[in-house]
């Protein structure tokens, strides 16, 4: 019988992150023949993503370019995918959440007839302009995917008040899986500020800020309390803040953020240095998607600056907290998890909902069984 040719792709770090151990489980399996086409979406932060995994794309359409708009992404994904499809035709396109790479490459697939199968399905916040323009992103996906891998039941949930019922399986999110490869005993920063911090006797809190939606007011007020935060720990809290190489977040940023001795603005981390720095931190501050997966996985509490989430589970089980963008909101939040060790443990101590290492092996029984190569489903993933 013929291998089956799946070919996964992916341009972001955020996905490469998601989507390499997917690549490594189905090389290895013998049913399958493994493609990978990279679009390179964000050029560098994915090549080191490849790096750590040791993964070679077959196809690398390199897209990327100085003032890249939406727009741009789209179709010159759209070509380029085209090509590659004509060329290679794969039996099934994988593709991974919500990214502009991610809507291209399920389009580019349906246009040439190829199933599509949707890793990361089912994540909504009903408001198609936040996170803008990831929900409109994952949202058309779904229409277009055959086969659907919800992180979650209430992913599931979510297909299914969609009307969308076919192909649909609960894995778990990959993301767990990742963990397992980066996180390890004694590891070494290429940032030697990180390897000098004092991770027992200070609180390190992990701070992100990026998104779209956050641009303006929201960020000035997310840097603001920052700045007041740091003020007033200044003695027990370091806060350590991979800037976003946007201009408008650098800006930002600097702006509110230098100059003081414990706040430490750092030039974005490769995958394993993040998954290592949040495994010594004390908490994390974030506007993130995947951060809040990744963050209750390691224990550690999570404080969403942004208005909502499309990852209600952790703020159900307790691992996260939905701040917002208010920055009076944000202080004191952050300040009662410095304050209250009860208050800290309730959060760090919470269930992660979101996985158990397996998801990746669950995507490609699913797999198998969907293209009748197997008569069992993989059994879903419980939390």
């Amino acid at each position: 019988m013929d291998k089956l040719k799946v070919m996964t792709i992916f341009g972001t770090r955020p996905e490469a992150i998601k989507m390499a151990p997917l690549v490594k489980e189905l090389g290895v399996r013998p049913e399958f023949e493994s493609l990978c086409c990279v679009t390179a979406q964000h050029r560098q932060m994915l090549d080191t993503v490849l790096d750590i995994f040791k993964i070679t794309p077959e196809f690398d359409l390199d897209i990327m370019e100085q003032g890249q708009t939406l727009s741009t992404i789209t179709s010159k994904c759209l070509l380029g995918l085209e090509g590659v499809f004509q060329q290679v035709r794969p039996d099934l396109v994988l593709v991974h959440g919500d990214t502009s790479t991610t809507f291209a490459g399920a389009l580019a697939a349906f246009y040439q007839q190829i199933a599509v199968g949707h890793v990361e399905a089912g994540l909504r916040t009903g408001d198609k302009y936040s996170p803008f323009p990831e929900e409109m992103n994952r949202s058309m996906v779904g229409r277009l995917a055959d086969l659907h891998f919800c992180p979650t039941e209430a992913n599931r949930r979510n297909l299914a008040a969609e009307g969308i019922a076919r192909g649909v399986f609960v894995t778990g999110n990959t993301v767990i899986d990742a963990l397992d490869t980066t996180v390890r005993p004694g590891f070494k920063f290429t940032t030697e500020a990180l390897n000098r911090l004092d991770y027992k006797g200070k609180k390190v809190v992990v701070v992100t800020c990026h998104r779209r939606e956050n641009y303006g007011e929201p960020m000035e007020e997310i840097m603001t309390a920052l700045r007041r935060l740091a003020l007033a720990y200044e003695e027990q809290v370091e806060l350590v803040y991979p800037v976003h190489l946007s201009p408008v977040v650098q800006k930002a940023a600097h702006g509110k953020l230098d100059g003081l001795e414990n706040v430490h603005l750092i030039d974005p981390l490769t995958a394993d240095e993040m998954h290592n720095l949040m495994a010594r931190s004390y908490m994390v501050m974030t506007d993130s998607g995947g951060l809040q997966e990744e963050a209750p996985a390691l224990g550690k509490p999570v404080l969403v600056l942004r208005r909502e989430t499309e990852r209600p589970e952790a703020v159900a089980a307790g691992t996260v907290r939905v701040v917002g963008t208010r920055g009076a909101d944000i202080f004191a939040m952050a300040a009662d998890l410095i304050d209250s060790p009860a208050a800290y443990a309730v959060m760090a101590h919470a269930v992660n909902p979101y996985g158990d290492g397996r998801a990746c092996r669950r995507i490609a029984d699913a797999i198998l069984y969907h293209f009748g190569r197997t008569d069992r489903p993989p059994e879903p993933f419980k939390s």
